[in-house]
């Protein structure tokens, strides 16, 4: 079938409000030419992030009034605990109030001045947490997944032999080894099995435990149903459990592949890494048995680890993010290739030659489709990684815009709207401004920064 039917029916719904271009340009402005600024009141189709956006079903709201509030030892944490660990076989399982926190715990434990933290892609607050602690956040994604063309099926996997260089060079310096399923910032790209099994074997040949950045782990292991030999006819929850079985530890916001709108946790198998993760989660989140979240929370998050494994879900995602980015593409619109499972990514530099990398052409993108259609998204490019921790600017290798897609939210109508908003940009591409920033914290700067644009 053509059509993309949705394997939900709408219970509630949230009035959208309509404003004009006239309105969103002063609103932009007014926000210093920043989408994180905007009220989301302001915001007609919001595709800044997929993370705590999701719709929540019958069945999390209808957990949400079992939730138990106990201080400790609350059967809600019970629950969650029994979810995650039928998917992610981990000896403790440490929640937290989301994603990051996870990461703070964990590279205070093993980061420090020294220290070299390898990824097939570090994302920003993954990169800023590590570089915090005076460690370097390095990416080593193989040659395919820098080039947003490439149609190589797996672009998330890591560089093997330059992971082994690493470790055979720097074994001391190297505490752990990250990849993060899907890889985020390098376009939503998915990494293979048979990349994961021999990252795994690499890192047991030099004793080094290997982490997942988890955020979207349902996706990815979809993505190796659809793509890896050997695999089409394994259920996506045998899938997951082999990925899993393969690594020590993970990082997980469960505001992604969890449906939850906030949560996440920290699970690993070292027994003294846990106990000093649990207390600096006393000190900073809370008690073990809530880490930050309500009873409410564990129990959504519980329901959430069932029902993103549902494979007729995992089709219907995967559709409408292909919908999206087939349309896109047949009009002209440079995209990171393979679309990825949960956002498209728009190669500005590619749309906006124009416009120099320390211009900012994904800011000049996200910024004209707002004013033009309401739509927020989310640039990564050389303001989400063009300062360095030394100080100094540096291009991004991509200079890409995010279309991030929340799950369970928008209908095919919406990306139809979407497709015609791009329409009107591309006649106007060529006019398009770059930007210059006028204030910016010292780190994750994308989130605050004010920009003006150059005239």
């Amino acid at each position: 079938m053509r059509t993309i039917i949705e394997p939900f029916r709408i219970k509630v719904v949230e009035p959208l409000r309509m404003t004009t271009r006239e309105e969103r340009r002063r609103l932009i402005r007014e926000a210093h030419y920043n989408l994180f600024n905007l009220h989301a009141d302001d915001v007609l189709i919001d595709l800044l992030t997929d993370s705590g956006t999701s719709a929540m079903s019958s069945a999390q709201w209808s957990a949400i009034m079992r939730g138990d509030e106990s201080y400790a030892g609350s059967p809600s944490y019970y629950r969650f605990e029994a979810a995650v660990r039928a998917l992610m076989p981990f000896r403790h399982i440490i929640p937290t109030h989301q994603g990051r926190a996870a990461e703070k715990i964990l590279f205070s434990i093993v980061g420090g001045p020294d220290r070299i933290i390898p990824s097939n892609t570090h994302f920003d607050t993954t990169r800023a947490n590590i570089e915090a602690t005076g460690a370097e956040a390095l990416d080593l994604v193989i040659p395919e997944g820098r080039d947003p063309e490439s149609r190589h099926p797996f672009k998330g996997n890591i560089d093997l032999d330059r992971l082994e260089a690493l470790l055979r060079t720097k074994r001391d310096r190297v505490p752990l080894v990250m990849l993060t399923i899907t890889n985020n910032a390098g376009g939503g790209q998915p990494v293979s099995m048979e990349n994961i099994r021999a990252t795994h074997e690499l890192c047991r040949k030099y004793g080094v435990p290997l982490f997942f950045d988890a955020c979207r782990f349902a996706e990815n292991a979809y993505f190796i149903k659809l793509r890896e030999p050997g695999y089409a006819e394994r259920s996506v929850r045998d899938i997951v459990r082999e990925m899993f079985s393969y690594a020590d530890g993970m990082t997980m916001s469960a505001k992604k592949d969890a449906f939850a709108n906030i949560g996440g946790w920290l699970a690993l198998n070292d027994d003294n890494w846990a106990q000093e993760a649990r207390n600096l989660l006393i000190l900073t989140e809370g008690f073990p048995t809530y880490g930050g979240l309500a009873g409410r929370d564990l129990e959504a998050i519980a329901v959430g680890l069932e029902e993103v494994i549902h494979e007729d879900y995992l089709q219907y995602r995967f559709a409408s993010v292909q919908y999206l980015g087939r349309a896109l593409e047949r009009m002209g619109v440079p995209l990171m290739q393979p679309v990825g499972g949960h956002a498209v990514y728009v190669n500005a530099g590619k749309l906006l030659p124009h416009i120099p990398p320390l211009q900012y052409p994904g800011q000049a993108l996200a910024v004209a489709l707002y004013e033009i259609g309401g739509i927020r998204s989310c640039e990564i490019g050389s303001v989400m990684f063009g300062r360095q921790a030394d100080g100094s600017e540096q291009p991004a290798p991509l200079e890409l815009v995010r279309l991030a897609i929340p799950r369970r939210v928008y209908t095919q109508s919406h990306f139809d709207y979407v497709i015609e908003c791009f329409e009107l940009l591309l006649q106007e591409k060529d006019r398009l401004p770059g930007y210059r920033i006028v204030w910016e914290p010292p780190r994750l700067r994308h989130f605050t920064a004010r920009f003006e644009p150059i005239a």
